[in-house]
């Protein structure tokens, strides 16, 4: 149950109006930045952050799936697994990989994809060692490692405030399991 209200944009300063609205569903309000809505320049920065990771990381857009919903299955963030989900599929996950992310079944990928799986696991535990550091560094230059990092650790934050503020999946909208195949 969500523990602060969703506000709409004409709770907003018209300045902060269009970031609770899905950068990839136009018109479409989010209830994690709605409810986040109620500190707007906490919001305002967020987006922010977020959008610098998703342009900026190194990262493609494969791979950074990877990293948002191993993040997200290795904190139990069923609002932000749902979200990413069909992004991943829409960035070339299959199903059949999603659900070995949230199995932490690593055999369906790559080496590097499995090397992202195990750093970004650690990145969430806050158990990175050296040799898992030299290890993404041996597929990734330094710019994408520390975007990278950056990725795993921010959405596993997301994660937290989602759980913190009580975020709900979008009304009508239901879960789509930890196996949605």
């Amino acid at each position: 149950m969500e523990r602060l209200p969703y506000v709409t944009p004409d709770d907003l300063d018209p300045e902060y109006e269009d970031l609770i609205v899905s950068s990839l569903q136009p018109g479409k309000t989010v209830n994690v930045y709605s409810a986040i809505g109620n500190n707007q320049e906490v919001l305002s920065g967020l987006r922010a952050f977020l959008g610098a990771l998703w342009t900026h990381s190194g990262l493609t857009d494969r791979q950074r799936e990877i990293v948002i919903l191993t993040a997200a299955s290795e904190i139990g963030s069923e609002y932000e697994w749902q979200q990413h989900v069909n992004i991943g599929t829409d960035a070339g996950l299959t199903t059949e990989e999603i659900s070995a992310i949230a199995r932490d079944d690593r055999r369906p990928f790559s080496d590097e994809e499995r090397t992202l799986v195990a750093y970004t696991r650690a990145v969430t535990r806050g158990r990175v060692t050296d040799a898992l550091h030299d290890a993404l560094l041996a597929h990734f230059d330094e710019a994408t490692v520390a975007g990278t990092a950056s990725t795993a650790a921010g959405y596993a934050a997301l994660g937290q405030v989602i759980d913190a503020l009580g975020v709900e999946i979008e009304a009508g909208d239901e879960f789509v399991g930890w196996d949605p195949e």
